[in-house]
């Protein structure tokens, strides 16, 4: 066995950091003395090193190895060649070609792979480019889905993810990126599912497509009821996948309980579960159930570290216990992690805005939207910050826009109102606007809330209570009853004002505005004095239109911060 051999064996059985050690020191002796080692021994040297530098993830030390690995390739190519060319000339028979040298194709693979870690996606492209058409793997056509995907580049895309199906018919991940590519699940299908008409186990595979063709066209009702009726079969019941499939498309229909039940029940069938956990972990955020979701991140962190999910979750936490400056480094951490994580732009962009960096947010929002055109609290993130900036119009604009991308829903109806609402002299419009959203869905929380104000400014205030109160009926949330009290101890009804405020605290306990409501009452009963209510809270009294409430949770300060939290540099995307 040659010395290049015992490299091999070494790379075949992993130990890359002994390849690393030793292809080094061989790199520099044929350097030195190129006629010790041939152009094949030298390309395959460099693609080891390459290799254990990959493997140890040093991406950019990697890059530059690989470059100079398919500049090697090149070299001997052309020796061949010309060996070729002498030994016809001499009338010799030509030299074969190096056998057993690494694959060009995996090469470039793994050059690409490192320009994927270090964010440099065009010039991942490029490699993977050119490779011809015909010679690309299903891994490498895959990949190149993946990037045309987040560069815009959707017709590529799809070409790519029909030749994987075309040789791989149940690349799943595949079959997924066409539907979220507006492709027909009819289309898709028949690239899958009629090729393996005869084969056994799989005839559940057109009603999963179906399930997620119906998700991806936005017709919630439908792929609800179609998930359901899978996970109700014997054989796929309590599949994992299934129910967190399940779980994010009860979030995007807007029923946030079911949501939060099916990923616990995926959490109790696999206590390692990751994925997906960074929505379950915003919707307890929204539900205010802080306890469970510090116990969900550390739990998180227990299994990975390395995941985006972890550091999303906690940074919901911190953000709702008003640790902004942590959040924002914990979301910048998952970030790099996962460039693509929405959960983390938003919990970011959420951070920043709540900090006062408005033009910042504004960039998460929008390269969340971008990858998450069908989500709502991309497009109501937004829409705050441009309202925050004075820039009605914008918000105007993207609301509009919600509308045209995601339907007139009851929520994005209530988005656009809360835009008009802004606009002093357009109350009408906002009027029509909730007035249509209540009548789609009359449990809606935040509709209800700016039907209220609403009302209020038109000094309607028996016609407001009466809302709230409908609404309470149904359903017993804080805000609703702080709002109450709100409204009661504008007309001095003390007594049941006090008990409102009593349940909006039991109910929340951060609820900072029912606490002063409550103590503003007790001062005046003390004092005996009867300062107006309503003068003192003039204000527009509108909530925040992705329901953050005023951001009222436990009052806890940025000063007890770590010592990261401190240097806002590190907290970029980059």
């Amino acid at each position: 066995m040659s010395v290049i051999d015992y490299v091999r064996e070494m790379h075949s059985a992993g130990l890359y950091s002994n390849v690393r050690l030793m292809s080094s020191l061989l790199i520099t002796f044929s350097d030195n003395n190129p006629e010790l080692l041939s152009p094949g021994a030298h390309y395959q040297l460099l693609v080891y090193h390459a290799d254990a530098l990959h493997a140890e993830r040093e991406f950019r030390k990697a890059e530059a190895t690989y470059r100079q690995a398919l500049q090697q390739k090149k070299f001997l190519g052309k020796c061949v060649r010309v060996r070729s060319g002498a030994g016809a000339g001499a009338g010799a028979a030509a030299p074969p070609p190096p056998q057993g040298l690494p694959s060009e194709l995996e090469v470039k693979y793994k050059l690409a792979d490192c320009y994927m870690n270090l964010r440099q996606d065009k010039d991942a492209i490029a490699v993977l480019d050119t490779v011809p058409a015909k010679q690309r793997t299903p891994k490498i056509n895959m990949t190149l889905a993946g990037l045309y995907r987040k560069t815009g580049q959707e017709r590529s895309a799809i070409t790519c993810y029909k030749e994987v199906l075309r040789q791989c018919p149940l690349a799943l991940e595949a079959i997924l990126g066409l539907l979220s590519l507006s492709v027909k699940g009819a289309e898709v299908a028949s690239l899958t599912v009629n090729t393996l008409q005869a084969m056994p186990l799989l005839e559940w595979l057109s009603m999963w497509i179906k399930a997620y063709a119906f998700a991806y066209a936005r017709d919630y009702p439908r792929a609800i009821t179609t998930f359901c009726s899978l996970d109700k079969r014997m054989l796929l019941k309590d599949n994992v996948d299934l129910l967190t499939s399940l779980a994010r498309t009860y979030f995007r229909s807007g029923d946030r309980k079911n949501a939060i039940t099916r990923f616990q029940q995926a959490q109790i069938l696999d206590p390692y579960l990751i994925k997906s956990l960074d929505l379950y972990g915003y919707l307890l955020a929204k539900e205010r159930r802080l306890e469970e979701l510090e116990k969900l991140g550390v739990r998180l962190f227990g299994i990975s570290d390395q995941q985006a999910e972890p550091w999303v979750v906690m940074g919901y936490y911190c953000y709702k216990t008003k640790k902004h400056t942590r959040a924002v480094y914990l979301a910048a951490k998952a970030i790099q992690l996962n460039g693509g994580c929405v959960q983390a732009l938003l919990l970011k962009g959420s951070a920043l805005r709540a900090m006062g960096k408005l033009h910042e947010a504004v960039l998460h929002f929008r390269e969340a939207q971008r990858l998450a055109p069908n989500r709502l609290d991309c497009y109501e993130g937004l829409v705050e910050c441009y309202l925050s900036l004075q820039r009605t119009r914008d918000a105007l604009n993207l609301a509009n826009a919600a509308c045209k991308a995601l339907g007139c829903t009851a929520p994005v109806l209530t988005m656009y109102a809360c835009v008009w609402l802004h606009e002093t002299s357009s109350t009408d419009k906002a009027h029509g606007l909730i007035d249509r959203a209540l009548a789609q869905q009359p449990d809606l929380i935040k509709a209800v809330i700016m039907k209220a104000e609403l009302l209020r400014r038109d000094q309607k205030c028996e016609e407001a209570m009466a809302l709230v109160r409908a609404a309470l009926t149904n359903r017993s949330v804080g805000i609703l009853h702080r709002i109450l009290g709100d409204f009661l101890a504008a007309i001095n009804n003390t007594q049941e004002a006090m008990d409102q405020y009593s349940i909006a605290l039991s109910l929340d306990r951060s609820d900072s505005r029912a606490l002063e409501g409550m103590q503003r009452l007790e001062r005046e009963e003390g004092g005996g004095g009867a300062e107006g209510v309503s003068g003192e809270d003039d204000g527009d009294d509108v909530e925040g239109i992705s329901g953050e409430d005023g951001e009222g949770e436990l009052e806890v300060s940025d000063t007890e911060t770590a010592p990261w939290a401190e240097h806002e540099q590190w907290f970029g995307m980059q």
